[in-house]
């Protein structure tokens, strides 16, 4: 080869590197959006944690044969329904802020999800209001309404659950689903008694499992940038 050449084969060398580091290397990943398993549901966690305690708990100390304390009848109900509306709608929230940056299949999966809180609730007030009316028995309702409402939550916890791959969530709806229906062999007060005990412990440590869940998830992302 004489000098002349030279510059020749050194050009083709550094072609045939080029395209040796381009075939071998990976591209760069691309960065994932935010999907709706990343769901924060810390506050709808709290907002039903408190309906149980102060609704499910002003109701066992007030009903039985014995009651510890005299409260109105319409105090009890009231502060389990607001609770529930409360938790209904972080629900729904917390939902809706999943969707940004998710893909079009997944934004519509958490719309659906979203809407079947309200659904799922609609029907079951058709539902027990129904059975009450066609029985003639309006006590059914303070039996019904408690125990079915958790196990409606506990329900549509471990749909989310499964269809996010949260298990923190899909563990709260079996132990939510198991301990409302459970509650029924009670009676009055008890069933009041497990489910503000038993509902209402589980949501506050689903509460404080949730925020460690959320504090490893975000130092995982950190570590990855």
């Amino acid at each position: 080869m004489s000098p002349a050449d030279a510059p020749d084969q050194i050009d083709q060398i550094d072609q045939i590197g080029d395209i040796m580091t381009t075939a071998v290397l990976p591209a760069p990943a691309a960065v994932r959006p935010a999907t709706t398993g990343d769901i924060d549901s810390r506050a709808a966690y709290a907002g039903f944690g408190l309906a149980y305690v102060l609704g499910h708990g002003a109701s066992a100390v007030s009903t039985g044969p014995d009651p510890l304390i005299a409260l109105p009848a319409w105090l009890p109900m009231g502060l389990l329904g607001a609770g529930l509306v409360a938790g209904t709608l972080l629900a729904v929230l917390a939902a809706g802020r999943a969707q940004r940056g998710a893909g079009r299949h997944e934004a519509l999966s958490g719309r659906l999800l979203g809407l079947s809180w309200i659904s799922g609730f609609a029907a079951l007030f058709l539902a027990i209001t129904g059975l009450a009316a066609e029985l003639d028995r309006p006590d059914l309702q303070t039996m019904l309404w408690p125990t079915m409402a958790g196990f409606l939550v506990g329900v549509l916890y471990l749909g989310e659950g499964a269809t996010r791959r949260n298990v923190l969530h899909y563990g709260l709806g079996t132990w939510l689903a198991l301990t409302s229906t459970a509650a029924l062999f009670l009676g009055i007060p008890g069933l009041f008694w497990v489910l503000a005990i038993a509902g209402g412990g589980g949501f506050a440590l689903a509460a404080v499992l949730e925020s460690r869940r959320l504090a490893r998830t975000s130092g995982t992302s950190s570590a990855s940038r």
